[in-house]
Formats: C-alpha cells, structure tokens, sequence
C-alpha cells in the first residue's frame, strides 16, 4: 500500500512540475529566436508588402477593418514588448479572397516585421 502510494505521488509531482518546465524551455526557445530574425530589404518584399508598408506610414487608409489591431505575440518570436506595443496589418494576397496570411508587424516608429505565413516566421524590414 505504501508503494503504491508512493508511486502515485510521484506521478503526482512528474505531471505538476513537467508543464513548469516545458514553459520554460520554450520560453528560452522563443527569447533566443527572436535574435536570429530575418532580415529584408523593402526592395525584397513583395509589391503589396510595400503599399501596406506606406499605408502604415501615411496612416491609411486600410484595406481590411482589422487593420490596426493590437498583435500579441502569442508565438513569442518577435522581441517580448508590453502588450499593445505591436499592431497587424493585412498585406493582400493575389488571387486569395478574405485576408489571407501575409501580414505587417508595426512596433516603435521605423520598427516593421513582415509575414507571409501567418505568424509561423517573420523578417525584420530593413529601410
């Protein structure tokens, strides 16, 4: 009976601690990650990238109502900012109705990140 508890407990304390530490490991993966970015030149990036780029920068107007919104960096690649720091911005997509999955990534003025697969990777847009 004893053993059994034991071994219970044990599990018990595998399952609590291993979530702690999995957060942890990722949480270096992300910090280290967003330091090895990408870089593109705006020459680089695709035609539509660059009108959304001088939208941003002439404040609209915008294709898409969602434009603007605050982005959370969920996916904790890009630099760890408090939330509200980075806003989204749809970069059309030929033949795609609807947003697509290419965006913008404003954060401080002349800080620009651009993603044509939905937040999986991204490159900082060098001017």
């Amino acid at each position: 009976m004893v053993g059994l508890l034991r071994a219970w407990l044990v599990i018990l304390l595998a399952v609590l601690w291993l979530p702690a530490g999995a957060q942890a490991n990722t949480h270096h993966v992300a910090q280290s990650a967003h330091a090895d970015l990408a870089v593109a030149s705006i020459s680089e990036l695709p035609p539509e990238a660059r009108d959304t780029l001088l939208a941003i920068k002439q404040g609209g107007p915008f294709a898409y109502a969602r434009d603007g919104v605050i982005f959370s960096n969920f996916e904790r690649i890009l630099p760890k900012q408090p939330r509200g720091y980075y806003h989204e911005y749809t970069v059309k997509t030929p033949g795609i109705q609807g947003r697509g999955a290419r965006r913008i990534i404003s954060g401080a003025p002349g800080e620009f990140y651009y993603t044509a697969d939905h937040y999986n990777t991204f490159k900082r847009i060098q001017e």
